[in-house]
């Protein structure tokens, strides 16, 4: 049976770029960028009459790539291709995981967690509130945050700063569940202007202080921006290591250190800095 990974060992996910299913060449092409996660798509990416082609150029390219490792996002359990997907998503080695849009069902999440690992996409109110009994089905992976889906479910003005007071408590949910639940830190939703790089910034830099993973990424050039955003800043790194270096030197467990209080908690995250740098 298929259990949540610890929070103690982390996987990466900084970045989790899709690439469409019906365009298999662009798959490798994805895994190039140096991403963390490759998602390749059936379900938006895809229009309706090009699922089943997109299906089996998927299962081709496993076929002729069984030591690659990447998620497939399906389409939702409520659609005609949902149960087809996930056969076929079943036996293909290269395919690590399931990443299923709209979770909200419990039986829908512990049918496909039979299979391959799970990622549920929360972007519904259903699946907001139902996020603690979808967390305690085994093999669930990680949680990610659909928040265009999310804000048209929940009827936002997009991009607006109402929206976006909303969404942050959206957020704070899914960042409170999957910490409750021993999941790892979930990946917050993607910044859909492309060539918009100083928006990605700021949107990147909002999940990694949130405590969030990363982000997801809709094309190739957004990855080293994520990246290179959810890196600890230079003045962070120096403050981390000077605070250890003082602990180590005080040798107790509190202590003053230019003029603020040092103790566990600080500690504690300064050697969460270091663990970002490390890692």
């Amino acid at each position: 049976m298929l259990h949540h990974a610890s929070p103690t060992t982390p996987t990466r996910a900084r970045s989790m770029l899709f690439v469409p299913a019906s365009r298999p060449d662009r798959i490798a092409k994805a895994l190039a960028t140096g991403a963390d996660l490759v998602v390749v798509d059936l379900e938006d990416a895809v229009e309706p009459a090009a699922k089943p082609s997109a299906r089996e150029a998927l299962a081709q390219w496993c076929a002729q790539h069984r030591d690659a490792r990447i998620l497939v996002r399906v389409n939702g359990a409520d659609t005609e291709w949902h149960e087809a997907d996930i056969t076929h998503c079943a036996h293909l080695e290269a395919v690590a995981g399931i990443v299923l849009p709209k979770a909200a069902q419990v039986e829908d999440a512990t049918r496909v967690a039979a299979h391959k690992p799970l990622w549920p996409i929360i972007e519904s109110a259903a699946g907001l509130a139902n996020l603690g009994p979808l967390l305690r089905v085994p093999g669930v992976a990680r949680l990610l945050l659909g928040t265009l889906d999310l804000g048209v479910d929940l009827g936002l003005a997009p991009e607006s700063e109402a929206a976006e007071i909303m969404l942050n408590q959206a957020r704070f949910q899914v960042l409170v569940q999957s910490r409750a639940a021993g999941l790892e830190a979930p990946l917050d939703g993607t910044h859909p202007h492309i060539d918009d790089m100083e928006g990605l910034r700021r949107h990147v830099r909002r999940a990694r202080d949130m405590g969030f993973a990363g982000v997801g990424c809709i094309h190739p050039r957004q990855v080293d921006v994520v990246h290179a955003t959810m890196a600890p800043d230079d003045d962070e790194v120096r403050w981390a290591r000077d605070v250890l270096a003082a602990a180590e030197a005080a040798g107790v467990g509190a202590f003053k250190h230019e003029g603020a209080m040092i103790d566990a908690p600080v500690l504690a995250r300064a050697r969460q800095v270091l663990a970002r740098v490390e890692s």
